[in-house]
């Protein structure tokens, strides 16, 4: 595994916390990120992502950034166009794949130009996401901005109100069609899809769902039909080119079982999945039989600046 041996002191700068509303949960990636790459031999610093940040690592000088920033700032581009200015190798995507990634209407537009599964979704102001049902019921409202199910609201069949959005919400929100079922998803690393998970939760894979000890339980492998299995690994690799992703990615589908494969659809995909003992990539690259440290090690290897 490239970075396991002869990488001894290289100097790892490990990208944690920021502003974003996933300030928490990137913190607890990144201690975990950073104690794997100390134990694959590896010099690090963890630095908590601020105002000062540029002047920090021109300070630093690492050999390499690894990325471990979720949500706005750290996942949308923002961060990868300083370490590009900078000329510091990092991980995940670039500029432009992680900006369309994080946009969901317009990576929605990448996804269908692929060939690719999605439910209808439209963006509308919070106030009038609001005052009236912007599509039949029943449809989601979430940001088109963040990630991780923050701000997520279903509204039900039937539903005589539309959501009472909170403040916090941004002032564009997408309205997307709700397609039921069960909850799987599929990590790339590199060129290749991992494995599937199904996602068992007694409610909606909300952030607490998502990072709560107990939150939801996985199944790997997914007990679904072999016909499914390949869909989303086939869906999951192609959406990750689709974007222009590099490195380590996720996409996530909902499967209506009742309709065989045209049950099948793709949400979205995640350029920074969550590196946390409670994380779905980790958990597939350890069933491919990649551990921790040989998985971050392995991120760290593939950074690069051009991405």
């Amino acid at each position: 595994m490239a970075g396991m041996s002869g990488k001894t002191g290289s100097r790892i700068v490990v990208l944690m916390g920021g502003p974003s509303a996933e300030r928490e949960v990137s913190l607890s990636s990144g201690r975990e990120c950073a104690n794997a790459l100390r134990v694959a031999g590896y010099e690090v610093i963890e630095v908590d992502a601020g105002r000062d940040l540029a002047a920090r690592l021109a300070e630093i000088k690492p050999d390499c950034v690894f990325n471990a920033l979720h949500g706005r700032w750290g996942e949308d581009g923002c961060v990868q166009g300083i370490l590009e200015w900078l000329r510091i190798p990092y991980t995940h995507s670039g500029v432009l794949a992680s900006a369309l990634a994080m946009d969901k209407q317009r990576s929605k537009e990448a996804y269908r130009a692929a060939g690719l599964p999605i439910v209808e979704s439209v963006l509308a102001s919070r106030e009038e996401a609001s005052a009236r049902h912007i599509l039949p019921p029943p449809y989601v409202v979430k940001p088109y901005n963040e990630g991780s199910s923050v701000g997520v609201y279903i509204v039900a069949k039937g539903a005589n109100r539309p959501a009472q959005l909170a403040a916090s919400m941004p002032e564009t929100v997408m309205v997307e069609t709700y397609a039921p079922g069960r909850e799987l998803t599929c990590a790339v690393l590199g060129d290749r899809a991992l494995a599937v998970t199904d996602i068992v939760t007694s409610g909606w894979y909300d952030y607490a769902a998502k990072y709560s000890v107990g939150g939801s339980s996985h199944v790997i492998p997914a007990q679904i039909p072999d016909e499914i299995s390949e869909a989303c690994m086939d869906y999951a690799l192609r959406a990750h080119r689709a974007i222009g992703c590099r490195g380590l990615s996720r996409t996530d589908f909902r499967w209506d079982e009742s309709r065989g494969l045209a049950g099948l659809i793709l949400l979205e995909t995640n350029t920074q999945p969550g590196m946390t003992p409670t994380s779905l990539a980790p958990e597939q690259a350890a069933f491919c039989g990649l551990s921790f440290p040989e998985l971050c090690a392995w991120i760290v290897e593939d950074a690069s600046c051009d991405r």
